[in-house]
């Protein structure tokens, strides 16, 4: 694919979760697909494979939420394999706070698929409002 399909695509993506719609995330995760969160909070580490991404980060994460997380694609760009989004993320965790943090997510892409995502956020609003994954 070309940097220009690259980025369509993740534009797609972030258009879904605008609408706080995961499965066009999912669907583009390929099968070995990696997510590294960034920091030291109890999320931050490495996610290898989609069926890890899915059980041990989407599924924790997803449980605290009263609705999927919207995210906001303010920028969008690509270079080569590399995509890189910057979003803001709005959510409600079921204790009523608010969840509206900004990323940064790092996507390498190959053949169509997302390969790798290194993620990038305020660790310190994780930290106070999310509860540790493992802990529901």
């Amino acid at each position: 694919m070309t940097v220009t399909d690259n980025k369509a695509l993740i534009q797609d993506i972030m258009d879904a979760r605008a609408r706080r719609d995961p499965n066009p995330f999912i669907a583009a995760m390929a099968d070995d697909f990696v997510w590294r969160i960034t920091g030291s909070t109890a999320w931050s580490g490495e996610y290898v494979g989609k069926a890890d991404v899915l059980e041990r980060l989407m599924k924790p994460l997803h449980r605290q939420f009263t609705a999927p997380t919207s995210l906001t694609a303010s920028r969008i760009i690509a270079e080569g394999d590399y995509v890189v989004a910057e979003c803001r993320g709005n959510a409600t965790t079921l204790t009523g706070e608010l969840y509206a943090n900004t990323y940064c997510f790092v996507i390498r892409m190959a053949d169509g698929k997302l390969r790798e995502l290194t993620e990038y956020m305020d660790t310190a609003l994780v930290e106070r409002v999310l509860r540790p994954p493992g802990s529901q």
